[in-house]
């Protein structure tokens, strides 16, 4: 009879008979796992890159698709496959992109719904957009205070994966605001892969953020109107070449979108000045205990 120390014990023996009884090793099993991993992540990434194209080309077919795309892991028959059961390859009334599916999708209820803002740090929304130079697409991941709209983290990376889009633009977000993050703070986005896989899901975690997510885009219009007016209003205007280029420039845009860009919606100031504005009247209504709240002026 084996005897044994703890349950640990037991679950070890348990995995080794596993591991004996289908032939593979430990090794071999955890390699498979990891591979599969990452191919499921690249196919969810994938589908996002898909709907961000058919915004622009509505009726552009899976297979122009998968040569304007060229992806590197990934052949043409099973793109299409990919295409087919996501409801890509017939003309739809509507966006047939699953919210739960073998990629292990991760849908967080809309906390900014009928939601009325008070003041900045309150919210944040993210979006990711690509930019295409002479045949290769880039990704741009913004992320703007609702409030105030100022942009407070961005990237530019040459992949879709979370450690090179939302993970890096939240990183720079926390670091903007420093120490006026309180916990609390709703993070909303859309449905894509970046917002809920384990290491961006850890990092909202860590600093108390309430994870929100949208169905339709208009639920993200914010984050959705940035993406427009630094692609259309900046980017398309000057001489991209290159990553590189691509990443000085919407440096560049981001400065004169926060610093030099009057908002209508914030009565004609830029997001800095709006954001300067709140701070005096904050610091105005601490001076004086029996003052009104500041009213949302976004």
């Amino acid at each position: 009879m084996i005897h044994f120390r703890s349950t640990r014990d037991v679950n070890s023996f348990s995995l080794n008979a596993l591991y004996d009884a289908v032939g593979y090793s430990k090794q071999a099993i955890h390699q498979f796992i990891g591979r599969s991993n990452r191919y499921k992540e690249e196919v969810s990434h994938l589908i996002e890159l898909i709907l961000q194209i058919r915004k622009d080309h509505p009726t552009m077919c899976c297979r122009s698709m998968y040569y304007k795309i060229n992806p590197s892991y990934i052949g043409r028959d099973k793109f299409e496959a990919i295409c087919r059961e996501y409801g890509f390859t017939s003309k739809r009334t509507k966006s047939r992109h699953k919210t739960t599916d073998s990629c292990g999708v991760i849908r967080f209820e809309n906390l900014l719904n009928d939601r009325i803002l008070t003041d900045k740090d309150e919210a944040w929304s993210s979006d990711i957009t690509y930019y295409e130079i002479d045949g290769n697409f880039y990704y741009i991941t913004f992320i703007l205070d609702c409030y105030s709209r100022r942009i407070i983290g961005h990237n530019v990376s040459s992949r879709l994966l979370t450690r090179q889009t939302t993970l890096p633009s939240i990183r720079m977000a926390v670091k903007t605001r420093g120490d006026q993050i309180k916990e609390g703070v709703i993070f909303h986005s859309d449905g894509g892969g970046q917002y809920y896989a384990d290491e961006f899901l850890e990092f909202t975690q860590e600093y108390g953020f309430k994870n929100s997510m949208c169905k339709h885009a208009y639920e993200n219009g914010k984050a959705e109107r940035v993406n427009g007016v630094i692609k259309n209003n900046y980017l398309k205007h000057w001489d991209i070449e290159s990553l590189k280029d691509l990443v000085k420039s919407v440096d560049r845009a981001v400065n004169l979108y926060n610093n030099d860009k009057p908002h209508s919606s914030l009565q004609r100031m830029t997001p800095m000045e709006f954001e300067s504005k709140i701070t005096n009247l904050e610091l105005k209504s601490s001076k004086t205990k029996n003052s009104e709240p500041v009213k949302e002026l976004a």
